[in-house]
Parts: structure tokens; C-alpha cells; sequence
């Protein structure tokens, strides 16, 4: 029998209203706050890729969030993690061009690069805008000097990372060829190199900084020093594949913004430790640090709702000509982009 409520009528006659299962399903709608389309639309597959240095990083929490709090599922997306080939962001872009994944976590400098180089995927949502990775150095090393002749470990010579501490140190008086380079992708990776004492100074980000400096480990300065406007990560998709599957990429885009209103809620704050804590196996403590440091004060480590900034792209483009990786004349931030994406999900 169909659900069915009863109302007064004027005379005191009870009248029985039938709700429709039409009804039904709009009402259903707006409790999960989802459009009755959405609600009742088949899920859609999507295989989104993320490099092994990403995945237990705390770079992973919007797209954890998403999941946990089944962000995507009530957006009826049917989202698959895909965790390539060992590497960093160089080879992100590569998963999209040979099927890997449908759309791929990217570090932008190597999405600026894919491009160039013949690529036709753009960024369609930010990430992360502005992170925080902090220089952490031996306990013996008290100043910029101390690290003269001495090993870092750095990321790609391509990417953000390796960009901004360049610029650090540079405005500290320490340029290239003051010190000796190991290239080590991966924060991870990068934090073991520092504990087994192979390098004097690694650019950690967090929770890895956190945790360093709880172990007696030095920092000398965070990469928002030199670097305070920029654009980190994105999600990049084939223009092509997005052509063909637009209501794929705009359920993504609204599942990812409402990831992002949910960590950045106080009231989910003990909800947003947990999983802090369960993906990247940080002490609690440690991941309330963390938050902490993105929103007290606020510090736009994370965009509002995944929008993507055109000034941090610019930032981004005319740091790497800077590195030498970019000659003039420099290509425009628009390139590499596409907005409408966030425009249709009603981000702006």
C-alpha cells in the first residue's frame, strides 16, 4: 500500500491524502540535499588517480572526506581511487592518456607542463591553493647559514615544492650551489631521509612537519613565506573525456565542494580528525595541529568549494620561468584550465 497521511478537513471530516511515490522521492531528495535527478539517477563510474605520495598525505583529505561521508555516493557517482605506477605528479597526466583514470590529482606545474608538451588536459577544481611545507633541519642546524655544504632532500625540480624552497632559502641567502641536492618525491619519503640522517634538511609538509618537530627536529621556515598566493593541486581531466561525460565531472565538482564545506565546519572538527588519523596513521593530536594550523587563523590552504584561482595559476606559471622552466612569452592561466565545469555545479 502507497504511504499516506490524513489532514482535517473544515467540516471535521478527516480526509485521506495518497503521496505519490513521485512525492516521495522529492521529499527523499531534500532530506540527503540532493536533487530528485540526482536521487534517482543511476550512479556514474568514475576512476579518479592519485599518485603513491599523495595517498597517505594529508593531500588526500578532501577526496577522504568525500568518500567517508559518502559525498559521492549522494551525488550518485560510483568513484574509484586508482593508485598508479610508484611516482609523483609527473605522472599523473599520464594515467588520463593511456585510461588509467577518468581524471587525476595533479600538482600544477606538471599539468602546465603535460600541456605544453601536446597534452589536452585541464584543471576543472582546485585542491589545495596554498600549503604549508615547512624546512625541517637537524637539530644541530640553527640558521640558514648552517645549512652551507649541507645535503636537502627536495621533490622534483619541476614542482611546486622544490619551487617554493628554492625561493626560501634564496631570500635567506642560501641559492644553488650552497648545498647539495638529493631528489626525493614523496613527503614521506622525504621525512625518512631526514630520520636516517642521509639529509640535513627536507621540506616536509604536514602532518610530517608536526611530527618531526615533536621528534627534536628544527624548522627554519614554511614555503608561505616566499610563496604566499599560489595554486597547488587540481583535478585535471582530458578535455576530450570531459566533453563527453559533463554530468560525471559536475556530480564530482559538487561532491568535492561539499567536502570542503565539511572540513572546514567546527562542528565536524572531531569527525575530520578521525579521518586525518585513519588515512595518513597520524596521533591525533598531531591532526588537530594540523587543522589548526590551516584555519587558525585562516590561512587559504584549501579553496571554499574546489574554485580555481587564475592568480595562483599565473603565480605558479611565472615561478617556473623563474626556475627556467618557462622561457617567454609566458602562456596565459587560461590555458590551462576549464571553468564551465564549476560554473554548471554552482561554484563561481
Amino acid at each position: 500500500m502507497p504511504p499516506s497521511t490524513v489532514i482535517p478537513a473544515k467540516a471535521g471530516i478527516q480526509v485521506r491524502v495518497t503521496i505519490t511515490c513521485q512525492i516521495a522521492v522529492a521529499l527523499l531528495a531534500v532530506i540527503s540535499n540532493t536533487s530528485p535527478a540526482v536521487a534517482a539517477a543511476q550512479p556514474l563510474a568514475l576512476r579518479y588517480c592519485q599518485a603513491y605520495s599523495a595517498a597517505r598525505s594529508i593531500f588526500s583529505l578532501p577526496v577522504a572526506i568525500a568518500e567517508r561521508q559518502n559525498l559521492f555516493r549522494r551525488e550518485a557517482v560510483n568513484f574509484k581511487i586508482v593508485v598508479p605506477i610508484p611516482g609523483g605528479s609527473d605522472k599523473m597526466i599520464d594515467a588520463l592518456h593511456d585510461d588509467s583514470c577518468d581524471v587525476t590529482h595533479v600538482a600544477a606545474p606538471f599539468l602546465i607542463r603535460a600541456a605544453l608538451g601536446g597534452s589536452d588536459a585541464v584543471a576543472v577544481a582546485a585542491e589545495f591553493t596554498n600549503p604549508i611545507y615547512s624546512l625541517i633541519v637537524k637539530a644541530e642546524i640553527k640558521s640558514y647559514e648552517d645549512l652551507r655544504g649541507k645535503m636537502i632532500g627536495l621533490a622534483d625540480e619541476a614542482g611546486t615544492i622544490t619551487i617554493s624552497t628554492r625561493k626560501l632559502l634564496a631570500m635567506n641567502g642560501v641559492r644553488a650551489g650552497d648545498f647539495r641536492v638529493k631528489i626525493i618525491e614523496g613527503t614521506p619519503a622525504r621525512w625518512s631521509c631526514l630520520k636516517r640522517g642521509e639529509c640535513d634538511a627536507v621540506p616536509l609538509g604536514q602532518p610530517q612537519d608536526l611530527l618531526a618537530l615533536k621528534e627534536g627536529f628544527g624548522v627554519l621556515g614554511i614555503s608561505n613565506e616566499a610563496v604566499p598566493d599560489f595554486l597547488y593541486t587540481v583535478t585535471a581531466v582530458r578535455k576530450s573525456w570531459a566533453e563527453k561525460h559533463p554530468d560525471t565531472i559536475v556530480r564530482y565538482i559538487r561532491a568535492l565542494g561539499a567536502a570542503f564545506k565539511f572540513i572546514r565546519d567546527p562542528l565536524n572538527r572531531k569527525s575530520v580528525v578521525k579521518t586525518i588519523v585513519e588515512s595518513t596513521d597520524t596521533p591525533a593530536d598531531i591532526a588537530q595541529q594540523t587543522l589548526a594550523l590551516f584555519f587558525e587563523p585562516e590561512r587559504n590552504v584549501m579553496p571554499m568549494r574546489g574554485e580555481i584561482n587564475l592568480k595562483g595559476m599565473t603565480q605558479v606559471i611565472a615561478f617556473m620561468a623563474e626556475a627556467g622552466l618557462l622561457k617567454e612569452p609566458l602562456p596565459a592561466a587560461a590555458r590551462f584550465v576549464e571553468l564551465k565545469y564549476l560554473q554548471m555545479a554552482g561554484i563561481k
